[in-house]
């Protein structure tokens, strides 16, 4: 198990700057607006050869009464107390906040080893800066840059140095599972349904998880990994730099996934929105599961909840191997069955076909079906293999790989796919000539 190092301090002091220095990649937002890392980001890093987790929490506002501040402040209370060690940033330029002082009496009052970092110390000049934050009653201030990375090597050498000793954990591999939609679908309120409590901020603002938050959660022997995406809004809705960035992390999510799960709302059927969201899924070769969520609000007769996902499956017929399960993920309504899919979709999607099966089966596809013509030719499939998983790809040699209308191709992929048991992942077949 890592040590788990908690960056906590006042709305825009640098935490998100010095979060992407220890991680050494841009996986925070970083902007010049109060309040923009809204919810815990984890990250695994290594730093001298010690493995650890870094958590860049959201603004810390403790006097503010604001409902959202306050689903901000919960967020960062559960962070402190799976945190080994606090680093309370502070703001150097701007000086000594009340509030600080107010953070730095709850981080006190956790009884964990806490660093008082002073940011925007960006030449030595500015080391007077330091001097009032004294008065918050600590021996040693770090007077640290963020941005330009002056004495950050220095901090992390005395947060190393009290880390606890931790039992090497035996990781299996974890199932990837991304969860994407259009802003206000429920995708906050699935995950927290799932892990339990609220490690998610949930509200009914869109656009609130901004940063993709990844959360690990382990049934028995196996672990999955899911990723909270911000919504994939419309391209005419986006206006801000920011929003444009949750776009590109929504997709990188997708990316990073073995299996998107599509968020959509029942009452509101598929948009144009959810289907540019599955194309791209299934261009990734993503395994997909279509998740229809406020279910409860549709009404119970079975004529209208049948025309309902009959809709939805003939929006999204391009991806009809992708299975559908109905949930109300604020009531807790069948969200763990979620589960057994993803279980089901993985290990399709890591499935391998022995070459001499596909073989077999590719004789009698087209002993059954006759291939096409080219230019008065006969096309000929000499023998396929598959090449890879996630998703299983097969590449098939023939003598005009240009002779392979779409209609046939189709035809093939089907034939594997019943052949196999192959019916709820994503497949893909190329064709190659054959030297």
């Amino acid at each position: 198990m890592r040590p788990l190092i908690a960056i906590v301090g006042r709305p825009n002091v640098g935490k998100s700057t010095l979060f992407n220095r220890l991680c050494r990649e841009k996986k925070a937002i970083v902007e010049s607006l109060p309040g923009v890392t809204r919810d815990r980001n984890y990250a695994d890093v290594t730093w001298d050869g010690v493995s650890l987790t870094i958590v860049d929490t959201g603004g810390f506002e403790p006097l503010n009464k604001d409902r959202f501040i306050a689903q901000i402040n919960e967020q960062i209370e559960l962070a402190i107390e799976e945190a080994d060690v606090l680093i309370l940033l502070t703001d150097g330029k701007e000086g000594l906040n009340p509030t600080d002082r107010d953070i730095i009496d709850r981080l006190r009052k956790a009884g964990k080893p806490t660093f008082l970092a002073v940011n925007k110390i960006d030449h030595p000049k500015h080391q007077e800066r330091i001097q009032d934050f004294y008065s918050l009653g600590v021996d040693t201030i770090f007077p640290i840059s963020a941005t330009h990375g002056h004495g950050v090597s220095y901090l992390m050498d005395k947060v190393l140095s009290v880390l606890p000793s931790m039992e090497e954990e035996v990781e299996g591999e974890l199932v990837r599972v991304a969860v994407v939609g259009r802003p206000n679908v429920g995708k906050s309120s699935l995950i927290n349904g799932i892990l339990g409590y609220r490690r998610l901020v949930v509200s009914e603002m869109p656009g609130t998880t901004r940063d993709a938050i990844d959360s690990v959660i382990k049934m028995g022997e196996k672990g999955y990994l899911f990723i909270d995406t911000a919504g994939i809004r419309r391209k005419q809705k986006i206006s801000l730099k920011l929003e444009k960035y949750c776009v590109v992390k929504a997709l990188r999510s997708i990316d990073r996934s073995d299996i998107a799960l599509i968020l959509l709302d029942a009452t509101q059927g598929v948009t144009n929105q959810d289907k540019r969201i599955a194309e791209y899924a299934l261009e990734r070769g993503k395994g997909i599961i279509i998740v229809i969520n406020k279910w409860d609000l549709i009404q119970s007769q079975a004529e209208i909840r049948r025309y309902v996902l009959n809709k939805v499956k003939t929006g999204l017929r391009f991806i009809d191997f992708a299975p559908v399960i109905t949930v109300s993920a604020l009531k807790g309504k069948g969200i763990m069955g979620i589960f057994k899919l993803i279980d089901g979709v993985f290990n399709e999607y890591c499935s391998r076909i022995s070459t001499h099966k596909l073989n077999q089966l590719m004789k009698e596809m087209v002993k059954t079906h006759k291939a096409p013509r080219v230019d008065g030719k006969r096309l000929k499939l000499f023998y396929a293999t598959q090449i890879s998983i996630k998703p299983p790809t097969i590449v098939a040699f023939v003598n005009y790989p240009e002779g392979v209308n779409a209609y046939y191709a189709r035809y093939l992929l089907n034939k594997i796919r019943r052949e196999a048991g192959l019916n709820r992942t994503p497949i893909r077949v190329s064709f190659k000539k054959r030297v």
